[in-house]
């Protein structure tokens, strides 16, 4: 019963985000509360309901200093320059924004935080996305591919995690995928620029009438309009250098551009250091900020205030999918899943295992944490494929392929945060990226395979 329950809640969930006939909090409550008591929770549910909550509290902290600590450098300037660099190498080609967003999302992404790397990314290029009239579900969907993929590098999480649940090193498993990883980027550039490509097409030929102001005049494609540079209402209406990041607002500080760049750049040095927990570093980071950028109180909690709605948003819906976690895991849902999950695999299937645990990893990573399908479900798998002389490395090196569609999950925190930030519903978000997903995800299973990473039989 738990095994149905599970699926049940999973595919109930899915259908009204995806219908948008949901909010995704007002999904993540609801539903599993539901399915919750059907599965016979009773009282018991707050208690796992609080679990979830205190297991996501982290997270929350995270993304609520990482937020105003991002927002007050982009207020002060520190990220002016790139734009402007970025500006001038996309010049008139949508083509050229959508490849820039892949790559710039690809390269923060080494800091292994999905939350910074979107808050990075949405905020150097959101306004170019919104000045040029491209869609930002293509910025979305660009910049959750490519830091999905990138996800797989040892400080990221899942790959600690495999090793971890399998007694590895994360280098024995990570090193002999970085040809799956290249291959995996590789594939969402090619995607980025298929998209970049559609959004030419479908809104015409760009020109920028001045340094500041990008017009649009019509090309033949769907959506052109003829522009003369004077139309400011085709180019968002504003005569700022980019929207959100006018050179002449009031909370610029260019004598702190050098200590604001050295305290983000120790931040991400601690930050890969592990020296303390990331909630931690971001409020010390955060506090900093304020108090050198902004002295007086009131311009502190200005500071603040701007950024309220983001942080509002998306630390509601980290609790809100706390709710799911807590009763998945509070009813034994996961357990029961699982469990049943590998016992349907044939005998006969055994010399595959390792390739299957790849195509498993797609969906099971998509609908339960990494957590619950590393220390949960891999182990077993793992135990399995051993009497098929399958060895753990080769396994946990399987079971890390499927993050590109794990990152689009609704319980991932730094997905929600994305969404947000762009301004993108997540139904219009899953849209588009799951199928493209689904493909990096093989197109890395395949590449381990040929290469002799992963065994096939």
């Amino acid at each position: 019963m738990l095994v149905g329950l599970g699926f049940l809640m999973v595919a109930v969930f899915m259908y009204l985000v995806l219908s948008k006939r949901a909010t995704p909090v007002v999904g993540l409550i609801l539903v599993p509360v539901a399915f919750g008591l059907i599965a016979g929770a009773g009282t018991d549910i707050g208690d796992m309901i609080v679990g979830g909550v205190e297991s996501l509290a982290p997270t929350a902290a995270l993304l609520f200093f990482a937020i105003i600590f991002f927002g007050i450098m982009i207020d002060v300037g520190l990220f002016d320059p790139l734009v402007r660099l970025i500006l001038r190498l996309v010049r008139n080609d949508p083509a050229r924004l959508v490849v820039g967003t892949a790559v710039l999302a690809m390269v923060v992404s080494l800091d292994g935080d999905g939350s910074t790397t979107f808050i990075i990314t949405t905020s150097a290029m959101l306004p170019l996305y919104m000045k040029l009239k491209v869609s930002p579900v293509v910025l979305t969907v660009v910049a959750g591919l490519a830091n999905a993929t990138m996800n797989i590098i040892p400080w990221g999480g899942p790959t600690v995690r495999a090793a971890s649940a399998l007694g590895l090193s994360p280098s024995d498993v990570f090193v002999p995928m970085i040809p799956s990883l290249v291959v995996g980027l590789v594939v969402v550039l090619g995607f980025a620029f298929h998209l970049g490509i559609m959004e030419r097409r479908r809104i015409g030929t760009l020109v920028l009438t001045s340094e500041r102001i990008p017009a649009r005049v019509g090309s033949g494609g769907t959506g052109g309009s003829t522009g003369t540079g004077d139309d400011n209402d085709e180019t968002g209406g504003t005569d700022g250098f980019v929207d959100g990041l006018d050179p002449d607002r009031p909370t610029l500080r260019p004598r702190l551009l050098w200590f604001n760049a050295a305290l983000t750049v120790a931040l991400l040095v601690v930050l890969g250091l592990d020296i303390l927990p990331i909630p931690v570093l971001f409020m010390i980071a955060a506090g900093i900020a304020l108090a050198v950028n902004f002295p007086r109180i009131a311009d502190q909690s200005a500071a603040i205030v701007r950024h309220s709605s983001s942080i509002v948003s998306v630390v509601a819906m980290v609790f809100a999918a706390a709710v799911l976690t807590g009763v998945f895991q509070g009813t034994g849902m996961v357990e029961a899943m699982a469990l049943w999950l590998t016992g349907v695999i044939p005998d006969s299937f055994g010399p595959f295992l390792a390739v299957i645990t790849g195509v498993l990893s797609i969906p099971m990573t998509f609908f339960m944490t990494n957590d619950a399908f590393y220390f949960g479900v891999l182990p077993v798998l793992a135990e399995t494929a051993a009497q098929y002389g399958i060895e753990p490395v080769e396994m946990a090196r399987a079971s890390i392929t499927g993050q590109p569609v794990h990152m689009q999950s609704p319980l991932v925190p730094a997905i929600l945060l994305l969404v947000t930030l762009a301004g993108v519903h997540l139904a219009d978000h899953h849209k588009k990226v799951l199928w493209r997903a689904v493909l990096v995800s093989l197109a890395m299973l395949v590449t381990a395979v040929l290469i002799g990473q992963i065994p096939f039989g």
